[in-house]
């Protein structure tokens, strides 16, 4: 059976790297682990450029496909009072998660709910993921429907990924669903996408 870091289970053997990153002024120390995304001994670039880019609309994040929690812990120690909230659909990555998020002190809600199934009628002031494009459109159509159901009324959805490796159809995809999107960061193909709920 194919495993991907969005199986729920994965069953590849465990192989961990600690590492410790520098972002805007705040230094955090990782580990991430085999079959959560992403594996190596550096926060990927894309993740890195969405983190940068993000400004808070209100008081509430959700990080969705949140892997071993590099964006959403970063987000925490960025803005201390925002109240974040992670979610991923693989098990390890909620464990990791966790672990790196008591390593840095920083007091997040770690979340297993595909997309926003555990998540009922809970509203959020943004929402940001680094999707997962190899798991198909149809999933990261859901992904941009269902989050302007649970956005506060101008709450804002920062997507970031490879513009022309699956980037284009999201940010087209943002703007049937809230009638706007804006470049928020261009870097190397990588783009971050902002799309705001506007009443």
């Amino acid at each position: 059976m194919s495993q991907h870091y969005y199986s729920e289970n994965p069953e590849s053997d465990i192989k961990e790297k600690a590492f410790a990153e520098n972002l805007s002024g705040i230094q955090l120390s990782f580990t991430s682990v085999s079959g959560v995304f992403s594996f190596g001994t550096r926060i990927d670039k894309a993740s890195c450029n969405l983190i940068k880019s993000f400004s808070p609309s209100g008081s509430a994040v959700l990080d969705i496909g949140c892997g071993y929690g590099a964006i959403g812990l970063y987000i925490k120690a960025l803005f201390p009072e925002q109240k974040v909230a992670m979610i991923d659909v693989n098990n390890r990555a909620l464990e990791y998660s966790r672990n790196n998020s008591k390593t840095n002190n920083l007091k997040v809600e770690v979340i297993n709910s595909n997309l926003f199934s555990s998540l009922s009628d809970r509203i959020f002031d943004d929402i940001v993921s680094n999707p997962p494009i190899a798991a198909g459109k149809e999933l990261n159509i859901r992904l941009i429907s269902e989050a302007y159901e649970h956005l506060s009324d101008n709450g804002s959805l920062w997507l970031v990924a490879f513009h022309n490796k699956g980037g284009s159809t999201l940010k087209n995809t943002m703007m049937k669903v809230f009638g706007n999107v804006k470049d928020m960061d261009k870097s190397g193909g990588i783009r971050v996408y902002k799309s705001i709920k506007k009443i």
